[in-house]
């Protein structure tokens, strides 16, 4: 079971990436997916999920309406695309897969439910 983070680099503000997450000996189907990102010295923080139906996605408040998380089956990939790219958004990003999770009634990314993570890519926001 792998997970396998790739599409990071080198982006000026307000560029564009897409992040894929692909999975390698089991389905992505089924589970719940997260991006998760980590910033030199500050603790991993969830920035987008999508449930195991497809039916809920969940973005940080940094992240909305720049960034947006869809599923692939037949790829067997999830994508994360970043719009509009800051660079406060410079980290070290990894997916994981696992169950879904629910704050308050509303769909949430919780490390502690994720049960399987990829190697990071890293993604560099800079002029």
């Amino acid at each position: 079971v792998q997970l396998q983070a790739s599409g990071g680099g080198l982006v000026q503000p307000g560029g564009s990436l897409r992040l894929s997450c692909a999975g390698s000996g089991f389905t992505l189907d089924g589970y719940a997916i997260g991006w998760f990102r980590q910033a030199p010295g500050k603790e991993r923080e969830g920035v987008s999920c999508i449930s195991s139906s497809d039916g809920d996605a969940y973005y940080a408040d940094s992240v909305k309406g720049r960034f947006t998380i869809s599923r692939d089956n037949a790829e067997n990939t999830v994508y994360l695309q970043m719009n509009g790219l800051q660079r406060e958004d410079t980290a070290v990003y990894y997916c994981a897969a696992g169950g879904d999770a629910y704050l308050s009634g509303s769909y949430y990314c919780d490390l502690g439910d994720m049960g399987w993570w990829g190697k990071g890519t890293q993604v560099t926001v800079s002029s």
